[in-house]
């Protein structure tokens, strides 16, 4: 039906083709799915599911007390998502939130300094390895920080909010390249 809104992913286009330095690069990341998982399931178990599901290249990140994000590059069939819901009932909710929330990557030697301009996440290594993750807010802009590399990060935030931050994130990097100079 030509009426139907098509999707656009919201930081596509010549706006936001990414930012890159010597120092620091921001990318739009694919809006693939996002999946908010709440229930009494371990992490260990969560996986073993995604996995039979066929979703073992996805990350599982700690969203908070018994809650996840699981993040991927790929759009879930339908099929796919029912499966793993009616896997999870019993132990968890699965909510599609691949429509509601966008993926920006930093990287870099300066992607800790240019993050610490904004948010007050201790991101050493020591303290934030690979694989962790934290809810917390970069300005005003509430955002989760997963760290993906060691000088890797993967930003997750509400879609009407994605703008804004890359935005905000821009200016930052830019400050940052200038610092590290």
């Amino acid at each position: 039906m030509p009426d139907l809104p098509q999707h656009r992913p919201v930081l596509a286009g010549a706006a936001h083709p990414g930012t890159a330095g010597p120092c620091v690069r921001l990318q739009a990341l694919p809006e693939g799915h996002l999946l908010h998982v709440l229930g009494t399931i371990e992490s260990t178990a969560l996986a073993g599911e995604l996995a039979k599901a066929g979703l073992a290249k996805t990350s599982i990140r700690k969203a908070g007390f018994r809650q996840w994000f699981v993040a991927g590059d790929e759009p879930l069939a339908p099929a796919t998502l029912a499966a793993l819901t009616a896997a999870l009932a019993g132990k968890a909710f699965v909510m599609d939130q691949s429509h509601g929330r966008v993926r920006i990557g930093i990287s870099g030697r300066s992607s800790r300094l240019l993050l610490s301009k904004g948010t007050a996440v201790d991101l050493d290594p020591a303290v934030f390895p690979e694989g962790s993750s934290a809810m917390t807010m970069v300005g005003h802009i509430s955002v989760q920080i997963a760290r993906t590399g060691n000088d890797d990060f993967e930003l997750t935030v509400l879609r009407s909010f994605a703008e804004s931050l890359w935005d905000e994130l821009s200016h930052m990097a830019a400050s940052a390249e200038k610092d590290s100079a």
